[in-house]
């Protein structure tokens, strides 16, 4: 037996809210940056901070416009939308991106959650941009109040059609709760956390650990992958 989060617990504007922050902080970054750093390698597989920049803006505008065709955010469908801009100017990108940033929000609180997972995966990649460019704050930073229930969420399958995670009490620095994690099937006691946020979300979103400090117990690294 599975269990979700109850219904109680979800923020309509959480989602917005954390778009919101971490455009306050990216597109500063973004814009005050040379063009050659944007064809510098991320962690994401064959992508440079560029396509991670196109991919991100051009989600989120699919979310503005309501452009949801079959196939859409697929690795496919993913590729098609980097290369539909690879004309594009550093400062177009960034341009779209920040009003795609700006303008998701309202349509995710309207969708009552099942788009916010997409507001998650943008944050994250805001930080795979931020450790292409040895930037501190990657996966961390003031986004992070909104970004852990939203990971909370996600993991347990709430709001969506994908399947739980495994079940993790995650006992992070600095918070007095612990984080709930996936779900229990009764087959295996919830594995066991212990570390900072950031380092959380690299499990969880199958990043580099390289330097990082945590304990886990009870699960291997790669039960803990939600999403990469």
């Amino acid at each position: 037996m599975t269990t979700t989060a109850p219904e109680e617990s979800y923020e309509p504007e959480r989602a917005g809210r954390l778009l919101r922050t971490e455009r306050d902080a990216l597109i500063p970054l973004l814009r005050s940056a040379p063009d050659e750093a944007f064809a510098l390698r991320t962690c994401c597989p064959g992508w440079t901070v560029r396509h991670v920049i196109a991919h991100c803006g051009s989600a989120l505008m699919r979310v503005v416009e309501n452009r949801f065709e079959e196939g859409v955010f697929s690795a496919e469908s993913n590729e098609r939308d980097i290369a539909e801009r690879a004309d594009w100017s550093p400062s177009r990108l960034v341009d779209e991106l920040e009003r795609g940033m700006t303008e998701a929000g309202n349509v995710m609180a309207a969708a009552k959650g099942i788009l916010d997972g997409i507001a998650l995966g943008e944050w994250v990649h805001a930080g795979d941009i931020r450790e292409a460019w040895d930037e501190p704050g990657a996966y961390g930073g003031d986004g992070l109040a909104d970004a852990l229930p939203l990971l909370e969420l996600h993991s347990r399958g709430a709001y969506s059609t994908a399947a739980p995670g495994l079940a993790v009490h995650a006992d992070v620095d600095g918070r007095d709760e612990p984080l709930v994690l996936g779900a229990t099937d009764g087959r295996r006691p919830p594995a066991r956390y212990i570390g900072d946020a950031p380092t959380l979300v690299r499990l969880c979103a199958g990043r580099p650990l390289t330097g990082t400090r945590y304990e886990l117990a009870g699960a291997r690294e790669k039960e803990l992958v939600l999403f990469g």
